[in-house]
């Protein structure tokens, strides 16, 4: 039976942090969205990382690694949402909708490492696999959003 390894925590840690970072984009997102079907694809998208937060913690958790809290994260590590500041520097629907797309798929990029650790064991690599695949899922919908670009 796999086990985890300290380096698997740490990923896993790494990526709860992003999701975190996801979910803030999100809520902003949908924050700043004047139109209702983008507010509420943004805020699905909010509540969908909020979720997967939780499930990546309790599996953390289960196999007796530290949740860590949300620390600051160093300059070499790439944060999904950091640049909100630029995202919403034109805060029209086209911009929204370029950096949910680039968000996402670095989002599968960071799950897709996560997945390749020979040491990830069955449940954990459950839990992902299901995220990465609602992850993908989104980016088809999210495409079909920017018809609905002002």
């Amino acid at each position: 039976m796999s086990t985890y390894t300290e380096n698997v925590g740490n990923k896993l840690n790494e990526l709860l942090e992003r999701t975190y970072d996801a979910e803030k984009g999100f809520k902003k997102a949908a924050e700043n969205a004047d139109n209702s079907a983008l507010q509420s694809y943004f805020n699905q998208k909010a509540q969908e990382r909020y979720d997967f937060g939780h499930e990546l913690k309790s599996e953390i958790r289960s196999f007796g690694q530290e949740v860590e809290k949300g620390g600051s994260i160093t300059g070499s590590l790439h944060r999904t949402w950091m640049d909100v500041k630029s995202l919403f520097s034109a805060d029209d629907a086209e911009s929204m909708l370029e950096e949910a797309i680039r968000g996402e798929k670095a989002a599968l990029d960071e799950y897709d490492d996560v997945l390749e650790e020979a040491s990830l064991p069955l449940s954990t690599k459950n839990v992902l696999m299901s995220q990465r695949n609602k992850i993908s899922s989104g980016l088809s919908k999210i495409r079909t959003l920017e018809d609905l670009r002002d």
